[in-house]
């Protein structure tokens, strides 16, 4: 199974509680692990073990910071195809206007209907409701340009069916942009191996060192956490604190 797939059945408010006990989890198995190597095995240097825990907590910042720009760049892809959507919905819109009737009306009501689907659609459990309707109005509009073009072959209707290819188009773009395109199951699973690992080693020093628990450790797992949290939010689009705003369809669907 995806692991993505996987993450996705836990609330997005749950994973950063998760994180932090995965990661807690692993500090603590580690200091046991070098309490057992003092009991049974030969003393072990602290020093050496510093430099890979250094190492392998870089590794893990480097990857996040990697996912992280992955993740964002796919937000900033949404908000673009959103904006080109609304514009693509003004312009059939406005040439609209120029149809014979009744297809001038039935293909303005039609988008303005669209636009009212798109905007409910970003309400929580009606995505796949918005897109089974939003293709329904694609085929009613499809239907509008049939006949208007089977009435008059002109420039205005040629330029109808043009942007009304435009807004079909980007909605498989707007589809595949904010449904489809995921940060990678590998990289969550890499992700959460590294994690591990540098808290087990980083307990495993603190045991060597024969330290007690410090309050820094914590703070350390809190700020991975957070960035493992604020990944997975720009990675579920309309679930968490990080939506894609929907001004420009608000204020498009307020001038039709």
């Amino acid at each position: 199974m995806d692991i993505t797939a996987l993450l996705d059945r836990f609330p997005l408010w749950s994973l950063f509680p998760i994180t932090i006990g995965i990661a807690l989890l692993s500090v603590e198995a580690g200091r046991r692990l070098a309490d057992y190597r003092h009991r049974h095995e030969a003393q072990e240097k602290e020093s050496p073990v510093g430099g890979m825990v250094g190492g392998t907590l870089g590794l893990l910042a480097f990857m996040l910071a990697f996912t992280f720009g992955l993740a964002n760049t796919r937000y900033e892809a949404r908000r673009q195809v959103l904006l080109q959507e609304a514009n693509a919905v003004g312009t059939c819109y406005l040439r609209a206007a120029m149809l014979q009737e009744p297809m001038r009306t039935d293909a303005r009501n039609l988008l303005r209907e669209y636009v009212d689907i798109r905007l409910d659609a970003v309400n929580p459990g009606k995505l796949a409701q918005g897109m089974a309707k939003s293709e329904e109005i694609h085929q009613r509009l499809w239907t509008v340009a049939v006949a208007t073009a089977e009435k008059e072959r002109s420039a205005i209707t040629s330029l109808f069916i043009q942007s009304l290819n435009q807004v079909i188009d980007l909605h498989s773009t707007r589809v595949m942009a904010g449904v489809r395109s995921r940060v990678p199951g590998i990289i969550w699973i890499v992700l959460y191996m590294l994690l591990i690992l540098a808290m087990l080693m980083l307990g495993y020093q603190s045991g060597l060192a024969k330290s007690k628990r410090s309050i820094a450790v914590l703070a350390l797992v809190i700020g991975f956490s957070s960035v493992f949290f604020l990944i997975a939010d720009l990675d579920r689009p309309g679930q968490g604190l990080l939506k894609t705003s929907q001004e420009a369809l608000t204020d498009l669907r307020r001038t039709m």
